[in-house]
Formats: C-alpha cells, sequence, structure tokens
C-alpha cells in the first residue's frame, strides 16, 4: 500500500496520561486497551462492561489505569497480549496471568470468580481480575500471542501451549481437532522447532521459526492456501509450513 496522507477528521493525539512513562507494549481488545511501561506495571482502559480491564468492577476507564492487582503481586511484567473478550500479561519470571471469558482465559469454568451468575450482569463466565494460569505453573513464558478467542504461549524450553475457544472450523490449535480447549495444552506437532513470532487471526494462526519457515493453522482459504472451491472450510489441523514463504523472524526471548 502507497502512502496516504493522515485523515485530518481524526488527527492523532498523544495519550499524555503516559506521557510521563516510557510505554514498551500495547495490546488491542474489543474496545479496551492495555499498555505496559518499562517499570514493569499495567495500565487499562477502554470499555468495562464485561470486567476486561481487569479491576474487578464493570466501570469503564476513559484515561487509562494501572492495574493494582498486578502490582500487588511484587513482579515486573514485560508483555501483554489481548483478544476479544480475554487479556493477558507476561510477567518478568515467566509467570502469565490471564483474565476474561472463561473459554479464553486460560483458567477454564472451574476457576471462575463471582460464583453463581449474576442475575443483574449475567458475567459468571468472566474472570474480572489477572489470575496467574495455574496450567502453566512451573512454566518459564517467555513469548505469548492473542487473537479473537485463543491464545498462545511459548516457553524458555521452546515448548508451544494453546488454547481458547475452537470454533468447528477454525482448528488453529495445532491438536488436530477444532473442539474447544479452555486450558493450555502442549502443541506436539512443533516438537523441536524454536517460534520466534506469532500472529494469531479471528480462525487462523501463523508462527515463525528461527529459520525464517511459517507455519500455518486454521481455515485454508485464510491462510491463503489451496482450497477446492470457494467455499471449502476444510482446516489445517496441525502445523503445516508454508512452502513459498520465508520470513526475518524477531526472536523476542
Amino acid at each position: 500500500m502507497g502512502y496516504r496522507p493522515r485523515d485530518s477528521r481524526f488527527p492523532g493525539a498523544r495519550v499524555d496520561a503516559l506521557s510521563q512513562y516510557r510505554v514498551v507494549g500495547v495490546a488491542l481488545g474489543k474496545h479496551f486497551t492495555l499498555a505496559v511501561i518499562d517499570a514493569g506495571a499495567v495500565f487499562s482502559f477502554g470499555e468495562g462492561t464485561t470486567g476486561l480491564l481487569g479491576h474487578g468492577s464493570l466501570q469503564g476507564e476513559v484515561l487509562p489505569r494501572r492495574m493494582e492487582v498486578l502490582v500487588q503481586t511484587g513482579q515486573r511484567f514485560i508483555a501483554v497480549a489481548a483478544g476479544d473478550e480475554h487479556a493477558l500479561a507476561l510477567a518478568e519470571g515467566g509467570e502469565l496471568y490471564g483474565w476474561g471469558h472463561e473459554n479464553a482465559n486460560g483458567h477454564g469454568p472451574q476457576e471462575l470468580d463471582g460464583g453463581e451468575a449474576d442475575a443483574n450482569d449475567g458475567l459468571a463466565h468472566y474472570e474480572r481480575t489477572p489470575q496467574r494460569l495455574a496450567a502453566l505453573v512451573g512454566e518459564r513464558v517467555t513469548l505469548v500471542g492473542a487473537g479473537l478467542c485463543s491464545s498462545w504461549a511459548v516457553t524458555e524450553k521452546d515448548e508451544r501451549f494453546t488454547w481458547g475457544d475452537g470454533h468447528p472450523d477454525c482448528y488453529h490449535f495445532g491438536h488436530g481437532v477444532g473442539t474447544p480447549q479452555v486450558t493450555p495444552k502442549r502443541v506436539e506437532g512443533l516438537a523441536g522447532v524454536r517460534i520466534g513470532a506469532v500472529a494469531i487471526g479471528e480462525r487462523h494462526t501463523l508462527a515463525a521459526d528461527e529459520d525464517g519457515v511459517v507455519w500455518a493453522l486454521g481455515k485454508r482459504l485464510a491462510l491463503c492456501l489451496d482450497a477446492a472451491t470457494p467455499e471449502d472450510v476444510q482446516g489445517v489441523t496441525t502445523p503445516t509450513p508454508i512452502p513459498t514463504l520465508r520470513v526475518r523472524a524477531f526472536m523476542s526471548f
């Protein structure tokens, strides 16, 4: 795409509430934003109707607000990721925290807060504050990614874990099936492959290894792979390299 001048109707503006900090990472979810600063704190702002800002309430935040729940862990956070209705925060020591919808927050329904569904808000399916992912305790996570309703985590041992809401024609978790995987599960199809970058869409995922090979998962049409007809929804259910594509993967760990 060629150069296009900025639309004067929508001028960019600095987020003054964060101007005193050095922001090192951002993530955009559905109607909410996360930002992590070099001191290790995480800020959130946007719509709060589903508790996705991580403050334990349903209140929206027009200005960035520090997530005190993460401050109380005593850890320094280095990265954030956000999907449609879930979010992740990665600590410097490799601990991973998640919150949001039960199908994608990494905890599964057995660890939701709030107990029974509230008749007034119906949010028993959401974790409203960040909680450490029990399934990854003992693993040092070095890279995270989030899509619409799914997530990836890569560990220092070069192991890949995926989880999320597996729509029947998504196939993008790498476990050979398109059913939900609500807690992290190891992707066996990438054993021995060192992943340096991950991009996750609504129904497909791409992962680049240290040699620049791009591995594909998900709906074939979304991956621009051969499909018999435009209506073909056949999926790639295990990690498959794209033979015509090589990239320079940025190793983030």
